[in-house]
This record gives structure tokens, C-alpha cells and sequence, in this order.
């Protein structure tokens, strides 16, 4: 298959405007602690899907479709190691958010417009990652020692550990069957509001630092405008609900923000 590099670039601006729209829509996406707030503003009562199945259903396209590029194109291998081990990181964050994130996590049941939604996306960022990096990027055999791939594979492990690891302490801070939210404590937490969506930017610029492109920034930008968002939002309403919320702690980025 040749590289349809007029589609994958227009599939990347649309990852940017989807990353602005994020910042400067005012709803939060209506799940978890904000879908009480959705359904106050609807007529409604939306279609409700169980929270771990709503969860591998949306994120299992964005292993599923790399993958099947791969084992469908001859030789993907033939341009590089390189292009191998950066899809494959890709791959390793989807599959820990399929087969692991949704089967221990404690969710609240999920909307399904909102699985559907972001299925669809997953759908499509899949397909924009996988194709770039199978079929339109070329990378030096000696890019696997490229200062820009050890320092953003560094990055992509780091924020991957940051982020799995917040996931965990989020998950236990519930019994089982239990929905309440209550403050996270312990790793990052210490220090921010967003641990778990702090470490998971770090990943994807980390990504998008390995790869060096346009495509690959794009879903980075896109991927913390929504999360970064969500952090901020999540700061406000710990800090509304709890009165001895630690005031030290700031919202995304250690000491910072």
C-alpha cells in the first residue's frame, strides 16, 4: 500500500482542531464524576453500558487496527527496526488500556454515545498512527540511536509507569462496588491533582519525540487539551468537595500548574 499522505495530513489538522475545540468547548465529556451533569441538561436518560465493557469496546480499536496493518502489509518490517519498536509502543499503551485498565477498573455505567463516540476515534487515530508509521515514514537504520528516539522512548516508559501506576492507586482507594470518589493519595498525587492524566502527556509527547512528526504531535496536542482539561476540572472539583484538599497541590504539573 502506498502512503496516502494527503489523507494522513488531514486526519492530523483534524487531531489539532480537535485538541483547541476540547480547550474552548464548556461541557465536560459526560462520564464518570460529570455524568450526573449530563443528564441534568438532558431530557433523557441515555443508554448506559457497563463500565469495563464500554471501555475495552472503545479502546481496543486503537490496538486492533495497528495491528491488523501490520500482519496485512508485506515486509513493514523492511524499512526499519525503528518503525517496529516506535508502532509497537503504541501498541503497548492500548493494549495495557484493553486487556488490563478495563478489567480492574471500578467505574460508574458508562453512556453509550459516549463509548461510541470515542470508539470512533480510537478507530481513526489507529489507523492515522499505523499507516503514517507503516507506510509513509522512514527512519534511518541507526535511528534507534538517535538522541530525539532514547530520549522519547525514555519518556514514553516513564510516563507509562507514572500513569499505570496513579491508575492503581486510584482504583484502590475504592472497596469493591463502590463509587464514591475520595482524594487519591500517594505517587504523584502528592503533588498534583492529575497524576495518572499528567503521566499519560508525558507518554505521548514522549511518542511524539521518538517519531519526530507532524502525525504523532498531533495526537499528542489532541491528547492534552482533552486529559489536561479533565485534570484541571478535576482539580476544581476536589477543592469544591473535600475542604482539606491539600492546597499545595496544583491541578496537571508538578509545582507549576
Amino acid at each position: 500500500m502506498q502512503c496516502w499522505d494527503n489523507l494522513i495530513n488531514t486526519l492530523s489538522c483534524v487531531l489539532f482542531l480537535m485538541g483547541v475545540s476540547h480547550l474552548v468547548r464548556l461541557p465536560q465529556a459526560p462520564y464518570g464524576r460529570y455524568l450526573d451533569l449530563g443528564l441534568s441538561s438532558s431530557s433523557s436518560m441515555p443508554r448506559m453500558m457497563p463500565a469495563r465493557l464500554a471501555w475495552f469496546l472503545q479502546e481496543l480499536p486503537s490496538l486492533l487496527v495497528p495491528l491488523i496493518m501490520m500482519t496485512t502489509t508485506p515486509n513493514h518490517t523492511g524499512s526499519s527496526l525503528g518503525t517496529s519498536l516506535l508502532l509497537g509502543t503504541f501498541c503497548l499503551h492500548y493494549f495495557q488500556r484493553t486487556f488490563v485498565y478495563s478489567v480492574l477498573m471500578r467505574g460508574r455505567p458508562f453512556p453509550l454515545r459516549v463509548m461510541i463516540e470515542a470508539g470512533v476515534f480510537c478507530s481513526l487515530n489507529g489507523f492515522t498512527q499505523s499507516h503514517y508509521l507503516v507506510h509513509c515514514a522512514h527512519y534511518h537504520p541507526t535511528w534507534t540511536s538517535d538522541t530525539r528516539f532514547l530520549i522519547g522512548s525514555t519518556l514514553f516508559l516513564l510516563g507509562m509507569a507514572i500513569n499505570v501506576h496513579s491508575d492503581y492507586l486510584l482504583r484502590n482507594l475504592r472497596q469493591p462496588g463502590e463509587v464514591v470518589y475520595k482524594i487519591p493519595k500517594g505517587g504523584l498525587f502528592r503533588y498534583v491533582s492529575g497524576a495518572n492524566y499528567f503521566g499519560e502527556i508525558v507518554e505521548w509527547f514522549g511518542y511524539a519525540m521518538a517519531t519526530w512528526s507532524l502525525t504523532t504531535f498531533s495526537f499528542a496536542f489532541c491528547s492534552m487539551c482533552f486529559i489536561g482539561r479533565r485534570a484541571v476540572h478535576h482539580h476544581r472539583y476536589y477543592r469544591e468537595t473535600f475542604h482539606d484538599y491539600p492546597r499545595s497541590r496544583k491541578a496537571l504539573i508538578p509545582f507549576i500548574f
